[in-house]
């Protein structure tokens, strides 16, 4: 940090100190009054977060000497749900089209350049656990980047309705600063203003961005406000931006598809699994039963303490008769006890039957319990059906899964939009790039956007072929969408095939089919047949 930067802080600390500066102080995000969102709905969000990251409480367990605790032996199944929904919902067989060639080709080299097919599945991973999401694209050296939150960074400024287009986000860093850890919070805001009229005539709602920093040493709290060159990371940025003929909020707000039924004016989602946390919580109980069971029950066999093998003494001093010191000292399978006769008897083995099948049953029944709740296919986590399935078996048997996928998906779809729409209107706003011109000149309000999801393993793709074919034969399917819904072209590669068959199939000119093929006297038709050098200078053969 520079001595300027060290300065200005300085005199914005004691201005602050004596009343000249009046700074916001809010001990959470919440707390700020342009966010409708009741701070309930955080406090359900970060106890998700918690299974999510299977950062649950120790098992209280007893034994001879007092209580004592243990981590819980779990399995993190929100982890497991969420991301194979996510995985079954993008990947990077998808693609997303537009109407407009020129929005089209600049919209690939972003979502390239931006790795947006790979981090699209790796963010949904965490939108669906916990509920919500938002993706946010920005300008930065001439070119588009995302910035990607989660539910707890996602604050929309209104309640009561699904519609999200204010926001604020939020982004925390840590700093250590005389050697005493620092967190530093930006809250973006996004917000429209009211109706206005240009000297044109033109009617519009002016956007602002208005960024604040906070500044906090305790991580439970975001603290003070700060100006924003405080630290180098956002030294840069304007405290308030308004762009006067925006159509299309530059974010793009998801949630999960379903009633949050915890908070009816909320909108916010429900994670996938927050209806079911008792469901959880038992499988977690078996499964940590079982395995506290393999743990505690490898065998043990008591025998007299004759048969043990003492050890007298121990680096060179001599070990008294009332230390338990035995050989092997290390082996926990015998263990010796006080008998009162030497004998036999004493021998004994306190092997414990682990309960593999009881374990089982109530594990399959739980998970059953799971995939009801979650509305997924049987077999999703359970036994699976065996032996060699075709494809119209594997959709039969996903169609519940299949289903489920379809609500995530047009939540996703719609969030999809609004990334193509503020990607639109930043390409478009020429007072973003450094040359003052804008990127694209079309109109948004044409813009159809066409994501392609890639169905997959849910589609039987031979069947889809053959009954295109068969659209296509009657004549009520263009062979060019039959190779690009097939083959997964593009229109000009679609054209191009188009245009070789028919090159192909094309009758061959009279002449050009003789040549192909040989005269009568060995030679090619349309040739006169000439004698060789040689017949002319040898003489007739004998």
């Amino acid at each position: 940090m520079s001595f300027i930067r060290k300065l200005k802080r300085l005199m914005h600390k004691g201005g602050v100190k004596l009343g000249l500066i009046k700074t916001n102080s809010l001990r959470a995000i919440t707390d700020d009054p342009r966010i409708k969102v009741p701070a309930e709905e955080y406090d359900r969000i970060r106890a998700t977060k918690r299974y999510y990251q299977d950062n649950l409480d120790k098992v209280d367990y007893w034994t001879i000497s007092g209580p004592k605790k243990r981590p819980l032996n779990s399995i993190n199944m929100i982890k497991q749900v969420s991301q194979q929904m996510a995985t079954l919902m993008f990947n990077e067989q998808c693609s997303i089209k537009v109407n407009d060639q020129a929005l089209q080709s600049q919209l690939d080299e972003i979502l390239k350049n931006t790795n947006f097919y790979l981090d699209a599945e790796m963010n949904l991973d965490p939108w669906i656990a916990l509920g919500s999401g938002a993706v946010r694209p920005y300008v930065q050296n001439d070119q588009i980047k995302l910035s990607w939150a989660n539910a707890l960074d996602a604050y929309p400024l209104e309640a009561n309705t699904t519609h999200v287009d204010q926001i604020a986000l939020s982004r925390r860093i840590q700093k250590v600063e005389n050697d005493v850890a620092v967190y530093y919070t930006l809250l973006e805001f996004h917000q429209w203003g009211n109706y206005q009229q240009d000297d044109q005539g033109n009617v519009y709602r002016p956007y602002t961005i208005t960024n604040e920093l906070y500044r906090s040493t305790d991580p439970n709290t975001v603290g003070d406000q700060v100006p924003l060159d405080s630290i180098d990371e956002y030294a840069d940025l304007q405290k308030q931006t308004t762009f006067q003929h925006l159509k299309k909020p530059l974010f793009a707000f998801y949630r999960n598809p379903g009633a949050n039924n915890k908070n009816l004016v909320s909108p916010l989602g429900m994670g996938i699994c927050d209806n079911c946390r008792t469901t959880l919580d038992d499988i977690n109980r078996v499964h940590d039963g079982f395995a506290w069971d393999v743990k505690t029950g490898y065998r043990r066999v008591t025998i007299p303490r004759s048969w043990m093998r003492r050890q007298s003494n121990m680096n060179g001093k001599p070990v008294p008769d009332d230390a338990q010191m035995y050989w092997d000292p290390d082996d926990a399978v015998f263990v010796p006890i006080n008998a009162r006769t030497d004998d036999t008897s004493a021998f004994k083995d306190l092997s414990i039957e682990i309960r593999v099948d009881q374990y089982q049953g109530a594990m399959a029944f739980f998970l059953k319990e799971l995939e009801n709740e979650l509305h997924l296919s049987e077999g999703t986590f359970t036994q699976t059906p065996t032996g060699v399935q075709t494809a119209t078996e594997v959709v039969t048997n996903n169609s519940k899964t299949y289903q489920t996928r379809s609500s995530y998906l047009t939540m996703f779809e719609k969030t999809i939009d609004q990334l193509v729409y503020a990607i639109a209107e930043l390409l478009a706003t020429p007072e973003l790039w450094s040359d003052g011109k804008p990127r694209w000149n079309g109109d948004i309000d044409k813009l159809v956007i066409t994501p392609d999801f890639n169905d997959g393993v849910f589609v039987d793709q031979e069947a889809k072929r053959a009954s295109d074919l068969q659209a296509v034969q009657a004549g009520i399917l263009p062979k060019k969408q039959f190779l690009i819904r097939n083959y997964n072209l593009s229109e000009q590669e679609a054209d191009r095939w188009l245009k070789q068959v028919q090159d192909e199939q094309s009758p061959t000119p009279p002449d050009q089919e003789m040549s192909m093929f040989p005269s009568e006297g060995g030679g090619v038709s349309g040739q006169e047949d000439k004698p060789s050098a040689d017949a002319e200078t040898s003489g007739p053969t004998r």
